[in-house]
């Protein structure tokens, strides 16, 4: 479709936004109404919230439309499979300029329809609002159907520290596209189109998880988290964590060593976990540390020492270290 959002108006918007959408059994009311309804089985709603703003979380000179919108639902129903819930919809509100193609909106969407087709969910509806910047609000939902929400603070000492999906890709990504490549493209895409594992979250769940959370802010500060909410020291063996040639070569390319990506990388979404020492853990999960009693060294630890580099993600601070 031709033209900017502002010439189709709002509501014609609207309409074009929700024509692209499928559903699930899940929803019982979708978007046209005031409100949408969402079944809710275990009559407990898993709900997590994320705002994405041009310049800061995305650049369309790097991304397309549809990449954004994979990338802004993923990383909304990773942080619903990493309470051990299953994905079930999703809501959508974007702020954008008058300006703005329809077609970026509308390949928008389709990104975010199509990611939540991996995870079995929905958009049920959202709002539009006119305004200078493009920002992305994502709200996702999900049901922990009949178990009880895996937390950061669960961890107990002798657990096995547990990952599954990517570390290091996206940030390595992003390193390769800062300096104005495009290639390796699996990497580039990793950053553009982070996968999740969604079904892992709620099959740790089953298998016992003790403490979960995603990738999203880099290992070491996400087993940060746990680590404060369950008054614990982890320790991460990094001989554990295998590194790929590919970001091997990447790292001698621009001179950092990968390690640095894997440890404090963020928005690849892999899920960690805790899981007790006798649990027999599936071939997708690599155990890459354990969960020892509180000490006075930090509450993250690599191969028995302090990680004094910087990294890790904080909204707050200047750049992404």
């Amino acid at each position: 479709m031709k033209g900017t959002v502002g010439e189709l108006g709002e509501f014609g918007l609207i309409r074009e936004l929700t024509s692209r959408l499928t559903t699930t059994p899940a929803v019982r009311v979708g978007p046209g109404d005031d409100a949408a309804v969402v079944a809710a089985p275990d009559r407990r709603v898993v709900a997590s919230t994320d705002l994405l703003l041009e310049g800061r979380h995305f650049r369309r000179d790097w991304s397309t439309a549809y990449d954004v919108g994979r990338k802004a639902a993923a990383q909304n129903l990773a942080d619903i499979a990493a309470m051990g819930a299953v994905p079930t919809a999703l809501l959508l509100g974007l702020v954008a300029p008058v300006d703005l193609p329809v077609t970026w909106a509308t390949e928008l969407m389709d990104g975010l329809r199509d990611e939540c087709q991996v995870a079995g969910a929905a958009v049920v509806g959202g709002d539009v609002v006119r305004g200078d910047t493009i920002m992305i609000s994502i709200t996702a939902l999900g049901d922990l159907r009949n178990h009880e929400p895996v937390t950061r603070g669960g961890a107990q000492p002798g657990d096995v520290v547990a990952v599954t999906g990517w570390l290091g890709w996206s940030a390595a990504g992003h390193a390769v596209l800062s300096r104005g490549f495009r290639s390796p493209r699996a990497f580039v895409e990793a950053h553009r189109r982070p996968e999740p594992p969604y079904h892992a979250g709620p099959a740790a769940a089953d298998l016992g998880a003790t403490a979960m959370c995603d990738v999203s802010d880099g290992l070491i500060a996400d087993l940060g988290h746990i680590a404060e909410a369950s008054s614990c020291r982890i320790d991460i063996r990094s001989g554990a964590i295998d590194i790929p040639s590919q970001m091997n070569d990447i790292g001698q390319a621009v001179g950092v060593d990968p390690i640095q990506w894997v440890l404090t990388g963020g928005e690849d979404h892999a899920i960690v976990a805790t899981f007790p020492p006798d649990v027999k853990l599936p071939a997708r999960w690599k155990v890459i540390g354990e969960v020892l009693n509180p000490s006075a060294l930090p509450q993250v630890t690599v191969d028995g020492a302090p990680w004094t580099s910087k990294g890790g993600w904080d909204h707050f601070a200047d750049m992404e270290s």
